[in-house]
């Protein structure tokens, strides 16, 4: 066996997808330009080793993205303009995990036996007295990109039950002066999709996703709001800015270069006045 088949065998995903994704990674990344001819279907066959009908299936999974059209009798074309679908951007801070979302409208799928309580992680805090759960789709026009399944404090869900059931719930818990917000925090894996994942984000069998883990907890310590919620992967990108936000940056440069002020300067200012006094 070649090292390039060991390397299909290693993964759960199936082939066709695993050779897409390399496929949408040329196009994506300019190695095919748009409107160029990609390689034949022979010329895939050799370099990935897999067989002819494994190409064609990669081939119609990135045409029926719209990154590619067939033409009878001339080849595979890159489309005439190729445009990132990564746009939702997953930062590190409260805002930008809100901002997104705001305006969003979930689509409530139904559940007939919901997990009473979520499960915590030791970092997750305690558990609240009681939950309401919420499943719902998530869709930018009438695409679907996450699956959110929401354990929601009863106390909050109750005071108002319709808003929580009609707009995203992140949002509003972040506008409410009644809830006291202390910690809140995420975590990321990657994983595949499951027959139900598959069917409710109109996605192949096994394509990658991003699940998210998000824990909010109010001053007492309780997770007021625990969200398992699975991505599309090819509509996100995680974002990490590793020297803070740029206001931050900002202020920190200005307090370098700012005149010395305060206890500081007064001490500094101190000295050159005894020094003046000496000289005299």
């Amino acid at each position: 066996m070649s090292k390039l088949k060991m390397m299909y065998a290693q993964s759960a995903v199936p082939l066709y997808i695993q050779i897409a994704s390399a496929l949408r990674h040329r196009v994506e990344t300019g190695y095919w330009q748009p409107r160029q001819k990609i390689s034949t279907l022979e010329e895939l066959e050799r370099e990935f080793e897999v067989a002819r009908v494994t190409v064609r299936l990669a081939i119609e999974l990135l045409e029926s993205e719209g990154l590619v059209h067939r033409q009878q009798g001339r080849g595979t074309f890159v489309a005439d303009t190729v445009q990132s679908k990564h746009w939702l951007r997953l930062e590190t801070s409260w805002e930008s995990l809100i901002s997104p979302i705001k305006g969003n409208v979930p689509q409530i799928i139904k559940v007939d036996n919901p997990p009473r309580a979520p499960t915590l992680a030791e970092e997750d805090g305690t558990l609240a007295n009681e939950y309401v759960f919420l499943r719902s789709l998530q869709l930018k026009g009438d695409t679907p990109y996450a699956i959110v399944n929401l354990h929601l404090a009863r106390a909050i869900y109750d005071s108002d039950p319709e808003a929580f059931r009609t707009h995203t719930a992140l949002p509003i818990l972040a506008s409410r002066d009644d809830v006291a917000i202390e910690r809140a925090h995420q975590t990321l894996v990657i994983s595949t999709a499951s027959p139900e994942t598959a069917s409710l984000l109109q996605v192949p069998l096994g394509t990658p996703t991003a699940e998210c883990h998000c824990v909010v907890t109010n001053r007492e310590g309780l997770a007021i709001y625990v969200a398992d919620i699975v991505y599309r992967s090819d509509c996100i990108k995680l974002y990490i800015d590793l020297f803070g936000r740029p206001k931050a940056r900002a202020a920190r440069t200005a307090a370098r270069s700012a005149p010395a002020s305060g206890a500081a300067g007064g001490r500094r200012r101190s000295k050159k006045a005894r020094r003046r006094k000496t000289v005299h």
